[in-house]
């Protein structure tokens, strides 16, 4: 077999490559995201018309809301992103499992006492909810067992308010499988016939840190995104894993060879809207993501975000983009050429021509604008991101 390399100029949408997608989705393009939080989510639910090919490598490092109590009572990585984009990604038609997407999206009250809120979950554990009696078996012992191994080790004072029913029964698959969450994913993923495949970027309990300009280091995401807490005050210089206490070298957290064979695989491969540096640069410190994503020859677009993201205080858009070079600089070489890593930067037509000139003059990547944000709010056109990545394929 001989492989060469072939280079086409695409333009964006291209309608005939988007309505084959939109024909055979089971053939549409590997589109591989390095994603985290919710910013994706609605791109993905339109992303399934055109793809079932998906991949999705999610931070498992968030230490804020429902899954830092799940942190805290099992001492395992972030669900909740996990469950998030499994949900996004789900079959959500008649002909998959509607009964199943409901209790796995189903929140407990924020605002019930907790006896009555241990006793809900205890009635989904007997198999007596309507949640769980909805849902034919053997789906629903299946179920059943994943969230008996979590109420058989859960604290006493465990808070139940606001806790994600899907977030338990990941714990429980965690915990019932060895500590690991790549079994439980695969479930849940069949379950409810995810159209794609989406992982933890590593099967680690770490926390993400940063270093700010002027000296400080906070370790923990959820003091660094600014959703629970105020958000940082300095520009961030640095990003890192941690073991909650000190930095880790990048090699103590190698990217797994499962992910990298999905990078291997990906026709396309995106950074993608979300926070900089808990959402996008945080899947990318393990080692080998660098080397991995330089030795593929297709297409790597930054999507930058619109709006205001707290993580990019003091951050132009070039220097966003040196935030996303950084570590994959560090693992695939200081001498790797940016456009190994990034081919192109595209963002809407609100960013100022002058700030896509400075990216290419900066990095020597260019900087399309295209007219990708919805008219209403400071987010992105959801179904026209999405014919747009296929186009690239």
């Amino acid at each position: 077999m001989t492989a060469i390399n072939v280079e086409r100029e695409a333009r964006l949408p291209d309608d005939l490559r988007v309505a084959r997608a939109e024909s055979a989705p089971h053939l549409g393009p590997r589109i591989l995201f390095f994603s985290g939080g919710s910013a994706l989510n609605g791109i993905s639910r339109r992303l399934k018309r055109y793809s079932f090919n998906s991949m999705h490598l999610i931070t498992p490092f968030d230490s804020g809301g429902s899954s830092q109590v799940l942190r805290r009572a099992f001492d395992m990585p972030a669900v909740g992103d996990l469950r998030s984009r499994l949900m996004a990604l789900a079959d959500e038609s008649v002909l998959g499992q509607p009964d199943v997407y409901a209790l796995f999206s189903h929140r407990l009250p924020k605002d019930a006492p907790q006896d009555a809120l241990r006793a809900e979950v205890a009635r989904m554990v007997q198999g007596k909810h309507p949640l769980i009696t909805a849902i034919a078996k053997p789906m629903r012992q299946l179920i059943r067992i994943q969230l008996r191994r979590f109420a058989d080790q859960v604290p006493e004072d465990f808070d139940y308010r606001n806790a994600s029913v899907g977030n338990l029964i990941l714990a429980g698959g965690y915990l019932g499988n060895g500590r690991a969450l790549e079994p439980v994913l695969f479930l849940m993923s069949k379950m409810v016939d995810v159209r794609g495949t989406v992982r933890a970027i590593v099967d680690e309990n770490l926390h993400l840190g940063v270093d700010l300009a002027d000296g400080r280091r906070i370790i923990g995401q959820r003091r660094i995104s600014g959703k629970e807490v105020a958000p940082v005050d300095a520009r961030i210089t640095h990003c890192f894993l941690s073991d909650g206490k000190a930095e880790l070298d990048p090699a103590q957290v190698p990217l797994p060879k499962r992910n990298r064979k999905l990078i291997e695989q990906a026709d396309v491969i995106c950074y993608p809207p979300g926070s900089l540096y808990s959402s996008v640069v945080a899947n990318l410190l393990p080692a080998g993501v660098g080397r991995a994503v330089a030795a593929r020859r297709v297409p790597k677009v930054y999507l930058p975000s619109l709006g205001t993201d707290p993580e990019a205080l003091g951050h132009d858009l070039a220097d966003q983009v040196a935030a996303i070079l950084a570590p994959l600089r560090r693992d695939a070489g200081p001498d790797t050429p940016p456009t190994a890593l990034m081919t192109h930067v595209i963002c809407d037509e609100s960013w100022p021509e002058a700030a896509c000139r400075s990216v290419t003059a900066r990095h020597g990547i260019p900087c399309h604008r295209l007219p990708a944000g919805a008219s209403s709010s400071a987010r992105y056109d959801e179904d026209g991101v999405a014919r747009l990545l296929v186009s690239l394929d």
